[in-house]
């Protein structure tokens, strides 16, 4: 990961078809379309895995089904508990196959249509839910070596609660980590570089001018600085305030700005 962040290569989020998707062939077709795109650029290709608890095909699946090639180390999968013990290592499989090294373990949201691992099933106790730190645990000493992985920072949850959860998080195998979207700059994302000076991160950027979708999401207002919202200009910003960081670009809008990305990394 610290390569990337080196050679200020982008992780740019893209977000597999739902399985019950009423224009399937199209999705597929817009899917890849924007792999082989990122591919090209010699960024790194996020596939998110189940996104908002909406039942979708698989990262792995999806590049099995449409005959894409990852670039190395330039696909990182999306992972969380919301998969049977059989599924979970059908994935985890199916990167080793396509030589996929990088892995965001994430705890997940869920729905009444996907399943839960258990704690029976990777073999965890002292715990009556599965949370990443367990599944970052189980893969680690299940495919000692082959992946690296990853974990989430959310500065808009209580700061001593999301703290305490990261120190457990880097103890079970962590060993980067990709913060929930800022805007410009955020204390508590300040004290996460200062307190682990050595792990690298990425700071995720809300790409979509719907600033009003992110504070629904984290569930408070988050106001904008230029009006209206203005993704690119805050982008440039995250750059100039976050130098040593990587960038996650979350909703990117590939028609009206996937150009406009390679000028704001200086």
């Amino acid at each position: 990961m610290r390569q990337h962040i080196d050679n200020k290569v982008y992780h740019v989020e893209i977000v597999p078809p739902k399985q019950d998707s009423e224009k399937l062939e199209k999705d597929l077709e817009n899917f890849a379309v924007k792999f082989n795109r990122v591919m090209e650029s010699g960024y790194c290709a996020c596939l998110t895995d189940n996104a908002m608890g909406n039942l979708a095909f698989q990262g792995t699946e999806m590049l099995e089904e449409l005959g894409l090639e990852p670039k190395k180390d330039l696909v990182m999968i999306h992972l969380n508990t919301f998969h049977t013990k059989a599924d979970l290592h059908r994935s985890l499989d199916s990167c080793k196959s396509f030589g996929i090294r990088q892995l965001l373990v994430i705890s997940g949201d869920g729905s009444d249509r996907l399943p839960k691992l258990t704690p029976q099933d990777i073999g965890a106790t002292g715990t009556e839910s599965v949370t990443s730190v367990e599944l970052l645990r189980y893969i680690g000493e299940t495919y000692p070596g082959d992946f690296e992985l990853g974990v989430a920072f959310n500065p808009y949850e209580p700061e001593e609660h999301e703290f305490a959860k990261m120190d457990r998080k880097l103890a079970a195998g962590a060993t980067f980590i990709i913060t929930q979207p800022v805007i410009e700059q955020h204390p508590l994302v300040d004290k996460l570089l200062a307190t682990y000076p050595d792990i690298p991160v990425i700071v995720e950027a809300w790409m979509s001018k719907r600033i009003d979708l992110l504070s629904e999401a984290v569930g408070y207002e988050i106001k904008a600085t230029t009006d209206p919202f203005d993704p690119i200009f805050t982008l440039k910003t995250i750059h100039k305030n976050y130098r040593k960081c990587g960038v996650y670009l979350s909703l990117l809008g590939f028609k009206t700005q996937y150009d406009l990305i390679k000028d704001t990394w200086n």
